[in-house]
């Protein structure tokens, strides 16, 4: 039997969350499912387990991107500046543990 979930509760950081982007990233992987699911009836096996592999990740980085942002829209992450995460729509962070004021970020090493 199924229980159907009368309401659910969203942890306030993520009350900021860019829902339209998301469903857009999401719309945009269905796409890329069903080419891999055209590739595959035509029996190319490599291209369509290659296309899923590589639009997996890149979903995986967009979410997490987003949930960032909506983090530090929030300001629950107060060592990144809400800039430097609100102006790169390329979705490419820089370098690991980069604030973007020459500092690290708490927890990362520099070498």
């Amino acid at each position: 039997m199924v229980k159907k979930v009368k309401s659910v509760r969203v942890p306030p950081e993520l009350e900021e969350l860019d829902l339209t982007r998301l469903v857009k990233e999401c719309e945009g992987y269905l796409r890329d499912l069903e080419s891999a699911s055209l590739l595959k009836a035509q029996g190319d096996d490599e291209a369509s387990n290659a296309l899923l592999a590589a639009r997996r990740d890149d979903l995986g980085r967009k979410i997490a991107r987003l949930v960032l942002q909506a983090r530090a829209r929030y300001g629950l992450l107060r060592h990144i500046d809400k800039a430097d995460v609100e102006g790169d729509a390329t979705g490419s962070a820089g370098p690991a543990g980069s604030t973007g004021s020459g500092e690290t970020a708490p927890g990362s090493s520099t070498t």
